[in-house]
């Protein structure tokens, strides 16, 4: 890691707040999840992930945050000058924030003591930059008399717009605590404690307060978390008023989700990003509070995203313009947006639904997005990142290793690390196991200590072993039976099977089959559970074809090809031909050829398909060819060129000409 180049001395006081004893408030889910610090991956697929993500992804975001002027900009504002030309992007500060939230969880893994004194180094020019009123922006502060032009003359007043002074509080919050629980120290707590504070003070429903909501949502979800942390009331108040003060304020588009209050929403509209933040928001606020108008709001939405606005990918928000979700069955495939942060938003999403609801339907959601449109976001050794996921490619697309606009980069190095956080859950006397990978497990089932041991060679393999390693006690083990086995892409008809295969499952508990019986997707067993009880589980995992709802255009006369969660895709490096011109058979016939030394390791899907061309009296043509697929989420590792997802089966949306891609507008965003 670069050494940190401090462009100025700083004097680093410390701001005196006192240090609050951190709660043990609970969340309010009925489902109570196990910390990721709990569980140990031991996964090859994952594990090469993490590993990518620790010393690949956090160390490169670090560098780029010192390379880019992000740490100059909290030593400018700690010395404020009319002189300085405010650059960048109004909300640049976040990923610094993001990094160190990642940076934490990985501490909490794997301790690293030269990686903990970085941190505070950076945290020393934070903490320099803050006012003393706790206002911490450096795009205003550093040039007060010339702000960054989409700050505004004076605080707040374009917050509901461009200024992200609320969305630099979320992400500071967000990765404030990650630090806190991580190392104990409370150099970055009290920091954002202090922002969080003057907002507080600032906005709200007062006499002397602004009635502001954030232009863009994540400090409702952040608001809640310090709730939990401190246990002070007014973070949770605060967080409930940004929420119930949109569409009651003088913004009041569909952009920013502010066209009608929450609880009258129900259809996904808008940024994609800023929507799936503020549907996690009103769960967390909802599962502490209550409030059931935030929970029929939430579900409706919920909704509507998996039966007509979701690609098969699990990406979200198929507009370049406005980075956007579309119509109903608005989906097309070179123009998809499905920005990675989106992906990532939708995970949040549907973890916190089912968290409050128990129903395996979220993970059937999030489980595509996680194997697909989310990790397709950064490249397998964690250098380069795309900012939209396109379904389809002519070429002159490839991951790069940072942006103008770098918020997914930083988003990935702060989930990636999360990840083991999400394979188990506890209610109870019940144990929900709703990931498959490598890991070892330590839960807390009814205060008392269970170890579980997962081995498995998902997503390529169909065989799960669950080992109980530690138990003396009765609990009720509730195993995901995913959708792609019950013979459901996902849990609406946007996508449906276009095979007539029938695939199964088999669950033993030492060597005894149990009842198949499902309840919300989850098949449970409830024993009294001894060290050494052994339960197999056994995926029928074929090879499928899927269509699309017939009112999305854009895959009419199309398939998909999926095995398992992976979504697969026919790219430019596998294939002798144009892979825009290829017809697949009516009943198309796969095989499996396992490629170890390939991206890292992956499964090939093969088959007999067809190109058509014109010969050079015009008349059309057609040769046999082999067609190779390899998982969406490896694509564009080889150099640029052509890619595509869904694949003519229908001699109707097949061409003999190699298909134009959308243009892609420059918005600044994703380019370097």
């Amino acid at each position: 890691m670069k050494k940190l180049v401090i462009l100025t001395v700083i004097v680093f006081l410390a701001n005196g707040i006192s240090a609050q004893k951190q709660q043990s408030l609970h969340s309010g889910y009925p489902i109570t999840p196990v910390p990721f610090t709990s569980v140990k991956v031991t996964d090859s697929f994952w594990g090469q992930r993490l590993k990518a993500s620790r010393e690949g992804t956090i160390p490169l975001a670090f560098s780029k945050c010192e390379e880019t002027g992000r740490y100059e900009n909290f030593v400018k504002a700690a010395h404020p000058s009319d002189t300085y030309k405010v650059e960048g992007f109004s909300f640049d500060d976040t990923d610094v924030y993001k990094t160190i939230e990642g940076a934490s969880y990985s501490l909490q893994t794997y301790p690293d003591k030269k990686l903990q004194k970085y941190i505070d180094s950076v945290l020393v020019i934070v903490a320099a930059a803050q006012e003393p009123d706790g206002y911490l922006y450096t795009a205003r502060t550093m040039n007060p008399r010339h702000p960054h032009n989409w700050a505004g003359k004076e605080r707040w007043v374009a917050v509901e717009n461009l200024s992200h002074e609320f969305y630099n509080l979320g992400h500071m919050v967000e990765g404030a605590v990650a630090h806190y629980q991580a190392t104990g120290k409370r150099n970055f707590l009290d920091i954002a404690i202090k922002y969080a504070d003057c907002v507080c003070r600032e906005i709200g429903d007062g006499p002397q307060q602004k009635r502001l909501v954030p232009g863009h949502q994540i400090a409702e979800m952040a608001l809640a978390k310090l709730y939990l942390v401190t246990g002070n009331k007014k973070y949770l108040d605060q967080a409930k008023f940004f929420l119930d003060a949109r569409g009651y304020t003088s913004r009041k588009d569909a952009y920013s989700q502010a066209h009608k209050p929450v609880v009258e929403q129900d259809e996904a509209v808008g940024h994609a990003v800023r929507a799936a933040y503020m549907y996690s928001g009103m769960a967390d606020v909802a599962a502490i509070t209550g409030d059931s108008g935030y929970i029929k709001a939430i579900d409706k939405i919920w909704d509507n995203i998996v039966s007509k606005k979701i690609y098969i990918t699990g990406g979200i928000g198929a507009r370049h313009s406005g980075e956007a979700f579309g119509d109903n069955y608005e989906l097309p495939n070179h123009s998809a947006y499905c920005e990675t942060c989106a992906a990532i938003g939708n995970v949040y999403m549907n973890y916190r639904l089912f968290l409050l609801h128990g129903d395996a339907k979220y993970f059937d959601v999030l489980e595509r997005t996680l194997y697909n449109g989310l990790i397709s976001g950064v490249s397998l050794d964690g250098g380069s990142f795309f900012y939209p996921n396109p379904l389809a490619s002519n070429g002159g697309y490839s991951r790069k290793p940072w942006f103008g606009c770098a918020c997914c980069p930083s988003n990935i190095s702060r989930f990636i690390p999360s990840l083991p956080g999400y394979v188990y859950a506890v209610k109870d006397n019940q144990v929900y196991v709703n990931l498959y990978l490598s890991n070892k497990a330590e839960l807390n089932v009814n205060k008392k200590k269970v170890v579980l041991e997962q081995e498995t060679g998902y997503p390529w393999k169909e065989d799960i072993c669950v080992k109980v390693m530690q138990a003396n006690q009765e609990f009720a083990l509730k195993l995901r039976i995913p959708g792609w086995v019950r013979g459901e892409v996902l849990p609406s008809d946007l996508y449906t099977y276009a095979d007539h295969q029938k695939p199964t499952y088999r669950v033993t508990v030492n060597g005894q089959e149990v009842p198949n019986e499902l309840n919300n997707g989850y098949l449970s067993i409830e024993r009294k559970w001894r060290k050494g009880d052994v339960v197999e589980v056994h995926l029928d995992m074929p090879t499928r074809i899927v269509k699309a709802n017939e009112k999305v255009i854009d895959d009419k006369g199309r398939v998909a090809v999926e095995r398992g969660p992976i979504v697969y895709c026919a790219e430019w490096p596998d294939n002798k031909c144009n892979v825009h011109t290829v017809l697949l058979n009516q009943h198309p016939q796969f095989k499996i050829i396992e490629k170890p030394e390939l991206l890292y390791g992956v499964n090939q899907i093969i088959t007999d398909a067809q190109t058509l061309s014109y010969d050079k009296n015009g008349k059309l043509a057609t040769k046999d060819v082999e067609l190779t697929l390899i998982p969406y989420y490896a694509w564009a590792h080889r150099g640029e060129g052509d890619m595509e997802v869904w694949l003519p089966i229908d001699i109707s949306a097949a061409s003999a000409l190699p298909q134009e891609a959308g243009k892609w507008e420059d918005n600044g965003f994703f380019k370097n």
